[in-house]
């Protein structure tokens, strides 16, 4: 039995590195600590705990993750410090190196943060580091967040059990497992009786779901759409090889699931693919490009590609470039290869260099702006249901239509959180959101 007591009155900062199952998770380790006691620090306080949730996705997140940590430890010079998240997982020996870190806890251990805080004492020097090993990690720990916008992340499945070449992601997170459909349920009934309206399902193979259970995705989907008083759901990215057309399907038939998908490509050469350790080739992909389209034409379609892997020649890359320009889909999230120790992609021979991995993105950022910008054309002069999120005073309004359009608008408090119909215009100064106006 943890005393809690020791926790009154206490304060902490949190701060979270990487993807949004990284920020669901850290409301998760946030909501728990306000339940023994500890409240959020007020600007310029001194916080007593710092948490510190990492992602280790490629070296530059490496970087920014031991960045955070010295910044923090000199913010809060009196609090005690824990790491936690894929980093602290995959390299506890190195934070435990940082002056000013007291505690790192991995995949299995973040759950209990207040167990090991309660133990904590520099007078016993109880800190340093609980990992345990990648085989051994089995607890799922459902979490949803919300943040500082209008939509909440739902974490319905942890783990990978697809080991590509070039990612850690497997050994920092374990294999695959989830909750049950039944509590996905509830968390879902929660977050319409806080009054949200949106709720987008993350995790890191969500397609994967049920593998623990002995459920599957599509069951989850439908029972999903059964909640009253939740308005949106969006899937985060799904693999192609598990976005089913069942699934595909009931999305187009759905009431609640909207038009919108994201889906990781990484490349779109079946030779890079294959040194990639993918499950899918361009084939199967473009099919369920065309098979969306077919059902849910006006579908958002975010595709994810990496750029300068080992093995990737100039010759792989214009397959790949020439296939996802002929791809009708519209956005590409482009990231540069970094190298990962311990990946099976280290022992390819070919090394594409800084330059040409700098060349090769902006070639695929400048296709994806077009492509994107294309799609919102499409839309300008119709009225579409947005849903407004929450901004700062003094600056424009944003929301999304039903199928992931960024909508701009005057700002108005009153209406954050509110679906409206608004009369979509041309785009913005910056290009990244079309201009719209409220129709009563």
């Amino acid at each position: 039995m943890i005393d809690t007591t020791i926790f009154q009155d206490k304060t902490a900062v949190y701060y979270t590195l990487g993807c949004k199952l990284n920020f669901s998770e850290t409301s998760t380790i946030g909501k728990t600590l306000k339940e023994a006691g500890v409240r959020d620090a007020r600007k310029g306080e001194q916080a007593d705990i710092c948490v510190i949730n990492t992602c280790s996705v490629t070296e530059t997140a490496d970087k920014k993750c031991r960045q955070a940590i010295h910044k923090l430890t000199k913010q809060h010079p009196n609090a005690f410090v824990v790491v936690t998240g894929c980093y602290a997982q995959l390299k506890p020996d190195v934070i435990t190196q940082i002056e000013g870190v007291d505690l790192v806890l991995g995949a299995e251990q973040k759950k209990d943060i207040l167990q090991y805080l309660s133990t904590l004492s520099r007078d016993d020097n109880k800190g340093g580091a609980y990992v345990t090993a990648t085989k051994d990690i089995q607890s799922f720990v459902p979490s949803c967040s919300r943040g500082d916008r209008t939509r909440y992340f739902l974490k319905v499945q942890d783990g990978c059990d697809y080991y590509c070449s070039y990612c850690t992601i497997p050994f920092a997170r374990g294999r695959s497992r989830n909750g049950t459909i039944e509590s996905m349920v509830d968390h879902a009934r929660e977050v319409a009786v806080e009054g949200g309206k949106e709720i987008v399902l993350t995790g890191v193979n969500i397609g994967d779901f049920g593998k623990s259970t002995g459920e599957n995705f599509l069951d989850l989907v439908k029972a999903l759409d059964e909640v009253e008083g939740i308005e949106r759901y969006r899937i985060s990215s799904i693999e192609p090889n598990l976005l089913t057309d069942e699934v595909i399907s009931f999305v187009a038939s759905s009431k609640r699931f909207m038009p919108h998908f994201h889906i990781p490509l990484q490349s779109g050469s079946d030779d890079v693919l294959k040194l990639m350790r993918r499950k899918y080739d361009t084939t199967l992909f473009a099919s369920k490009v065309m098979r969306i389209k077919e059902l849910i034409p006006d579908a958002f379609i975010g595709v994810d590609v990496i750029v300068g892997t080992r093995g990737e020649t100039e010759d792989f890359f214009e397959d790949a470039y020439n296939f996802i320009a002929a791809l009708d889909v519209t956005q590409l999230h482009v990231f540069s290869y970094s190298e990962r120790p311990g990946t099976q992609a280290l022992k390819i021979d070919y090394v594409v260099t800084p330059k040409q991995k700098h060349d090769r993105s902006q070639r695929l950022l400048a296709l994806s702006d077009e492509k994107t910008q294309m799609f919102y054309q499409r839309y300008i002069g119709k009225t579409m249901p947005v849903l407004l999120e929450k901004s700062k005073s003094g600056t424009p309004m944003h929301g999304f239509t039903a199928n992931y359009i960024r909508v701009e608008l005057e700002n108005n408090h009153v209406l954050d959180n509110q679906i409206v119909n608004v009369c979509l215009g041309e785009l913005n100064e910056e290009k990244t959101a079309l201009c719209g106006v409220i129709i009563n």
